[in-house]
């Protein structure tokens, strides 16, 4: 299973379009918020399983501002996370998942690129793949690949600069 994980793209939908098209085929898409405007272009992207959340910037759009889900044998919790204050730390965000039995916490809002693997539960934030903060610049999203044995494993992909000429 082949999963691509984005956040923040802030309504810069050609960023979205261009990850997709450069990671390939996935099983499932999930957008961390801050969408800000095109959800049915963004749902027509994707022909795969789809779990996309509201962030602090997503006025009029109809989303939840949580999910949870399953994948493989691992249960999962998504947010922005504005609302857990993850720009001080993930602290709050742990403490959720331990106390609500999730296996793995997905959020964005931040805009760099994080990935915690504990024993108990998997933070990770894909940064944002139209306004990253983190010192290199570079727009990031995340995959997620689930191998035969039911083994996770994860990678920060960086959007590939287009040339003008």
């Amino acid at each position: 299973m082949r999963i691509l994980v984005v956040s923040d793209s802030h309504g810069r939908n050609d960023d979205l379009k261009q990850v997709v098209e450069q990671v390939g085929d996935i099983d499932m898409f999930i957008h961390l918020g801050d969408i800000e405007h095109g959800l049915n272009y963004i749902r027509s992207l994707v022909s795969c399983e789809t779990h996309m959340v509201t962030g602090n910037n997503d006025f009029r759009i109809d989303l939840p501002a949580t999910d949870e889900f399953m994948i493989e044998d691992k249960a999962v919790f998504i947010t922005h996370g504005h609302r857990f204050y993850v720009g001080y730390n993930v602290d709050n965000l742990r403490y959720y998942a331990l106390e609500n039995g999730y296996d793995i916490v997905m959020f964005g809002h931040t805009h760099m690129p994080y990935l915690e693997i504990g024993d108990d539960v998997t933070i990770l934030n894909p940064g944002s793949i139209s306004y990253p903060r983190q010192a290199s610049r570079e727009k990031t999203f995340m995959i997620i690949e689930v191998d035969r044995e039911g083994g996770f494993h994860y990678s920060v992909g960086e959007l590939k600069r287009r040339r003008l000429f």
